[in-house]
């Protein structure tokens, strides 16, 4: 998985926040989280549902699989932290601050982007979590 991401991220910087493979089409950001135990920053590309400019979407899906990804528990654990976002031109960074959604506001957020992008709605029928947690990353 290290080395699809990292090639992910070589494109993401390659063509200005939008790469192309996988993830082509898709909106994608990079996650510049802080590891919980290491303390060392962890960049992770994922797909994101936008909310306006200062507002996005990001899923612990895992591909459906049965625990959360450690980027998650990173989160958690330093909910302050950056993303990098582009538009096929610019890459810039931004302070975030993280929140997990809960409840009805979680649900509206993550049937939304499972509409979009129906392999959404294929994790949450596969994994075996309660569910599949959404983090509200809103620009500090």
């Amino acid at each position: 998985m290290s080395d699809f991401n990292d090639q992910v991220i070589a494109d993401f910087n390659r063509n200005g926040g939008k790469p192309g493979g996988h993830f082509e089409g898709a909106p994608v950001l990079l996650l510049h989280a802080i590891g919980a135990k290491s303390g060392a920053e962890r960049t992770q590309p994922l797909m994101f549902l936008p909310q306006d400019d200062d507002t996005w979407y990001v899923f612990a899906s895992y591909g459906g699989g049965p625990k959360d990804p450690a980027w998650f528990h990173n989160v958690v654990a330093h909910p302050e932290l950056d993303i990098s976002v582009g538009d096929g031109t610019t890459i810039k960074r931004v302070p975030v601050r993280a929140r997990v959604l809960e409840g009805t506001e979680r649900d509206a957020i993550y049937a939304k982007q499972a509409g979009l992008f129906p392999q959404f709605a294929n994790y949450a029928e596969t994994t075996t979590r309660d569910i599949i947690p959404v983090i509200e990353l809103k620009q500090r």
